[in-house]
């Protein structure tokens, strides 16, 4: 994201809050623009790993929810679980920038989604996310 990270209001730039009761919860808040299907946050000192930078784990779980929230919308709401989730670490995201993904549909098949999506802030690559979602259907009852 190419703004002021101290003055940056989402709400105002068409970005609306991912609720969540579970684990997000806990490591969020997560932003999603509907407009684009972008997802973002702003990486504080909670997301920080011993160095000081935004943990791996953190980029793993904001790229897991982001692609796995666009698969379950190309799978037409049915609920979709990570079966595969690839992450390469390109560069470091600071404390205080907001980090962005834009999910991308590969392909989806009758029971698959291919996702992938680039990490960034800004124009900086962070890391690149490349995954397989299962679409689960309700056995009939």
């Amino acid at each position: 994201m190419t703004t002021d990270p101290n003055t940056f209001d989402p709400a105002s730039e068409g970005w609306a809050e991912v609720e969540d009761h579970g684990f997000i919860a806990h490591v969020g808040p997560l932003h999603v623009r509907v407009a684009d299907g972008a997802y973002t946050f702003r990486a504080e000192q909670k997301h920080a790993n011993l160095i000081g930078v935004v943990h791996g784990g953190m980029l793993m779980s904001f790229a897991d929810r982001a692609l796995g929230e666009t698969a379950m919308r190309a799978a037409d709401g049915a609920n979709c679980v990570t079966i595969q989730l690839e992450m390469k670490f390109i560069d470091v995201g600071r404390l205080g920038d907001w980090i962005e993904v834009h999910p991308q549909v590969v392909k989806r098949t009758g029971s698959l989604v291919f996702m992938r999506g680039d990490v960034r802030e800004g124009t900086r690559l962070v890391a690149s996310a490349d995954g397989v979602w299962k679409i689960l259907r309700r056995k009939p009852g």
